[in-house]
């Protein structure tokens, strides 16, 4: 069984396109959340706190029973195997919650998550070359935003928001890989965007002011640091770090 949640919420029969994925909202949000945390036991009242917030009615209880009860049926027709293997193998109670169960490496966050972690390793090594193939392996994983398709509870978004955090990292590292291997140019484009949409990231304006240098547009590059400068002390009342200034000042000695 493939799941997917770095995207469109997809489970699917491994090797073909059977997908078991509800339309109605709230078992959508129930599977979703049960795929986010494949292979643990997600207890009953973070199922019920998920789909109902602070306000549960008094039937909670048995809707989640016959939401997992509409799942397991769903599973067992993607499967092509009957509820009570699904109840038993795939679907199943452990006292005090419910657990899907999947192999690591059929579930995508799964994935991304490992081979961002070899990435970063990499890096650390001194391999950019390796680290560059990793993590944008790791980034094609991806789909869209996490969940994209599904409605969010306080579970579902604290979940989401660690993996788009995650990717946001591992976009870092990957560019810092391409820039040690002197891919400057290829990379101004998407970091002019990067640096956009997070005006107040000093990691990702340096490795923009670096590749502007690099490419042999210093004025650009400082106009890049105090573009952050006028960010960070408009937004936050502070100064870039001690380190994206060193940066500032290289250029400017060196120009």
């Amino acid at each position: 069984m493939d799941i997917g949640i770095l995207g469109p919420l997809t489970v699917r029969a491994r090797g073909g396109l059977r997908q078991a994925v509800p339309t109605a909202p709230k078992p959508r949000q129930l599977l979703a959340l049960l795929a986010a945390r494949a292979g643990t036991v997600v207890p009953m009242d973070v199922l019920v706190d998920e789909l109902w917030g602070s306000e549960p009615p008094r039937s909670a209880l048995t809707a989640v029973r016959t939401y997992i009860v509409q799942l397991r049926q769903s599973l067992a027709g993607t499967l092509r195997t009957d509820t009570a293997d699904v109840a038993r193998d795939v679907l199943p109670f452990a006292g005090w919650g419910y657990r899907l169960a999947a192999d690591p490496d059929r579930v995508d966050a799964g994935v991304f998550a490992h081979h961002a972690e070899q990435g970063r390793r990499a890096l650390l090594a001194g391999d950019p070359e390796r680290a560059s193939v990793l993590l944008h392996g790791a980034l094609r994983l991806w789909r869209g935003p996490a969940l994209a398709d599904v409605r969010i509870g306080s579970h579902l978004l604290a979940h989401r928001t660690t993996l788009e955090e995650l990717r946001l990292s591992v976009v870092e590292q990957r560019v810092e890989a391409d820039l040690r291997l002197g891919r400057h140019h290829q990379l101004l484009g998407e970091l002019t965007e990067l640096a956009a949409r997070y005006p107040l990231h000093e990691n990702l304006h340096s490795l923009f002011i670096i590749a502007l240098y690099r490419d042999g547009r210093a004025d650009q590059a400082l106009g890049a640091f105090e573009l952050l400068r006028e960010n960070l002390r408009e937004e936050l009342g502070i100064d870039p770090s001690p380190r994206v200034r060193s940066l500032h000042d290289a250029i400017v000695t060196s120009s």
